[in-house]
């Protein structure tokens, strides 16, 4: 019988648990994406919290797009430095570490004079974020696959035990999936085959620059929950693909600021039965493929998922909201104490002065 605290193997890794930090945009960084030390807090108080695998905030790999505010980065080699850093940290305390990269798209906000781009497939409004991307071209298109792979070489040189490729929430590569977005008529628009184009060569790209041996995970959209949106059956498609080219992982998510109300990434959880919201896209997959998918996704509750982990193929659960709230929650329940999360879903933990929980700020 699978439980949380299980160590297992995971593409060459050990594992303590079955337990991840799911991607969580920290908002900590300096002004030009470096590490601070709050940032490096944020991180060491994960560690010690007891998780077996911390996947980091969304990292921007291209010095050409508009991050977000305080975003990290590793868009070059002056970012090693303080990454190796963090990694040297975090595996102090037998945690593995795996850097998301990822490029916005639209889904920043612009700034006129920075000479910054945003990119897209096509040039279409963002229905969340009311901004409108340039369309790419080929040879652009080519840059940012290559800028995927040089920031993924710098995160393995830096000692991160994998990278994650940012496949969801209506951010570059996940809008090439969506035909809302990509109304493009040449090999990157159409037929699903073409939209995970920029997919799968972004991923080619990876592979070749890291070797063969060095894991690759994905997060991506189980759907996007939105009319002419990616479909179940699309990034299943998307997955098998990248399986027969050796992808590691695969972390299942869903839905962006364009979905349908209440059917997006974030979601309010009032009742034990809205929890775990994309574990059902997440156990079919897994059935469908031979690696490991990981589960994100309203996850609270130390009954339910030891049950996700024993009633269904997926091997690991993903957390993000309860673990702003309380980064020692892992230790909590293996010393005993397995209440659920103490997190409320009230979504109030983006804040500008960086993320967090709002029940910590008013205790400071």
């Amino acid at each position: 019988m699978k439980s949380l605290f299980d160590q297992t193997r995971f593409a060459g890794m050990t594992l303590k648990n079955r337990l991840f930090r799911s991607a969580t945009y920290d908002g900590l960084a300096d002004e030009s994406g470096h590490m601070t030390e709050a940032l490096f807090q944020v991180y060491e108080n994960l560690a010690k919290g007891g998780v077996g695998t911390i996947i980091t905030g969304l990292t921007f790999v291209s010095d050409l797009e508009q991050p977000l505010p305080r975003q990290m980065g590793i868009s070059n080699d002056s970012f090693i430095d303080d990454f190796k850093r963090l990694t040297d940290m975090i595996h102090q305390y037998n945690v593995n570490t795996i850097l998301q990269i990822a490029n916005l798209g639209s889904q920043t906000s612009p700034n006129e004079n920075s000479g910054k781009v945003m990119w897209g497939p096509s040039a279409v409004e963002d229905l969340g974020y009311k901004t409108t991307p340039q369309e790419m071209t080929t040879e652009e298109i080519l840059l940012a696959q290559i800028s995927f792979a040089e920031g993924a070489f710098r995160a393995k040189k830096a000692g991160f035990d994998g990278v994650q490729m940012h496949v969801a929430h209506g951010y570059l590569l996940s809008k090439f999936l969506t035909p809302y977005y990509n109304r493009r008529t040449d090999g990157y628009g159409g037929t699903i085959e073409n939209r995970a184009r920029m997919i799968i060569e972004t991923y080619q790209a990876i592979r070749e620059k890291v070797g063969p041996e060095y894991p690759i995970l994905i997060k991506i959209n189980s759907e996007d929950f939105m009319d002419q949106g990616m479909t179940f059956t699309e990034c299943k498609y998307v997955c098998q693909r990248l399986v027969a080219l050796g992808i590691s992982g695969i972390e299942i998510s869903g839905g962006s600021l364009s979905s349908r109300p209440k059917e997006g990434v974030v979601r309010f959880i009032k009742t034990p039965e809205q929890e775990g919201y994309f574990k059902a896209y997440a156990a079919e997959l897994a059935k469908e493929i031979n690696v490991p998918v990981i589960v994100v996704g309203g996850n609270r509750n130390f009954e339910s998922l030891t049950g996700i982990l024993q009633e269904t193929p997926i091997e690991y659960i993903a957390l993000s909201r309860p673990l702003i709230c309380e980064s020692d929650l892992m230790n909590r329940w293996k010393g005993g104490n397995q209440k659920p999360a103490k997190c409320i879903s009230c979504n109030k933990c983006f804040y500008p002065g960086g993320t967090s929980c709002i029940f910590n700020r008013r205790n400071k």
